[in-house]
């Protein structure tokens, strides 16, 4: 590599994918300060990419958008509008960590050459045929470390030991957050069978009431936001968010002394900001896709007060839906929250550490 590489990182989705590949672009910029870097993703990931200082771009694919509307011309106009600003660029390396068929294709548009997974580390065989540069690395790491790895032995630098997301450390707070502490509950996911009932939330956010702390519900859609609302009026202390920003829900997160959250991008993003955080999944493993703070073993760990630490509860299937609770989540959110809150009217929330 030239000292000031120009590097585009392919990795297209989902959310908590996207996330996972934040530590590369921190690594990269540690090993190689003058490197340029862009990164190609799904067009709704683009804010939260750009949320990461050393991204100069976030380059649009809008694939999901083209296979939902195909029979749409302007959904092919903005697709072939997406490839023809790929096939403009001109990189020292392309870096695929995503390691699909499609994502592969979309990392050879580009002039450069292509790296990525060999045929016995990566997702899709098919895929690395695609790449010039292929390299061996172990499908038993957790997601993260996997990207880092990758992006390592591309590069030739030395796999760094402390995992940084690179996220900004400093967000403004929303007008209509609660003035006292609070815990955001990230209740919503796309799959029914990751969603933890509503009983269960609303019996945790009465322990959090009882402890002094707001319970801050965010939604990203009109549906959630309903169900937001529901719970938040079982509550003394509650607030249900309509949808906002990227940029919005970090600062709502990066304020919060606590999150809890199902299976969701957004309880990885609140990991990346250094949020203590606990994840509850029902119906999925978090070995190796879990919430990842990087400071322990592949399942997470916890951590006091500001260590950002992360607790992955449950594991279950599709077939079998594992049971968490209530207490238990408790218990944990303890290991967070070591003295009682007491509220008071001029308690201002927390920064972000």
């Amino acid at each position: 590599m030239p000292p000031n590489p120009r590097l585009l990182l392919v990795k297209l989705s989902s959310l908590g994918d996207v996330i996972h590949n934040l530590p590369v672009a921190t690594d990269i910029q540690r090993a190689f300060p003058s490197a340029v870097i862009d990164w190609a993703t799904e067009g709704p990931y683009t804010q939260l990419v750009t949320l990461h200082p050393s991204i100069r771009s976030a380059l649009p694919v809008r694939l999901r958008q083209l296979k939902s509307r195909w029979y749409d011309p302007s959904a092919w106009s903005r697709f072939f509008d997406d490839k023809s600003r790929l096939v403009a660029g001109r990189y020292d390396l392309v870096l695929d960590t995503q390691g699909l068929v499609k994502s592969a294709l979309i990392a050879s548009w580009p002039g450069g050459p292509v790296a990525g997974y060999d045929r016995n580390s990566i997702r899709e065989p098919l895929a690395s045929r695609w790449y010039d540069k292929q390299f061996a690395v172990s499908r038993e790491l957790h997601a993260v470390e996997r990207n880092r790895a990758l992006a390592a032995a591309a590069l030739g630098y030395a796999h760094l030991a402390e995992c940084d997301y690179g996220l900004p450390r400093i967000w403004p707070k929303a007008d209509d957050l609660p003035a006292t502490p609070y815990v955001v509950c990230l209740h919503a996911s796309s799959r029914a069978d990751k969603r933890w009932p509503a009983s269960s939330w609303i019996a945790l956010g009465r322990q959090l009431n009882a402890m002094g702390l707001n319970v801050v519900l965010p939604s990203g859609s009109a549906a959630e936001f309903a169900q937001s609302q529901y719970v938040a009026k079982q509550l003394e202390m509650a607030t249900p968010l309509a949808a906002r920003s990227m940029a919005d829900t970090a600062g709502i997160l990066a304020h919060a002394r606590a999150v809890i959250g199902v299976d969701t991008g957004l309880a990885h993003l609140a990991v990346a900001l250094k949020r203590p955080t606990i994840g509850l999944y029902l119906s999925t493993q978090p070995a190796l896709t879990g919430l990842y703070s990087g400071h322990g073993g592949n399942s997470g760990n916890s951590g006091g007060g500001g260590s950002g630490g992360a607790i992955n509860l449950g594991g279950g299937t599709r077939k079998q839906i594992a049971r968490i609770e209530v207490e238990a989540v408790i218990q944990h959110l303890r290991q967070f929250i070591v003295q009682p809150v007491v509220q008071t009217a001029s308690q201002p929330s927390p920064a972000p550490t």
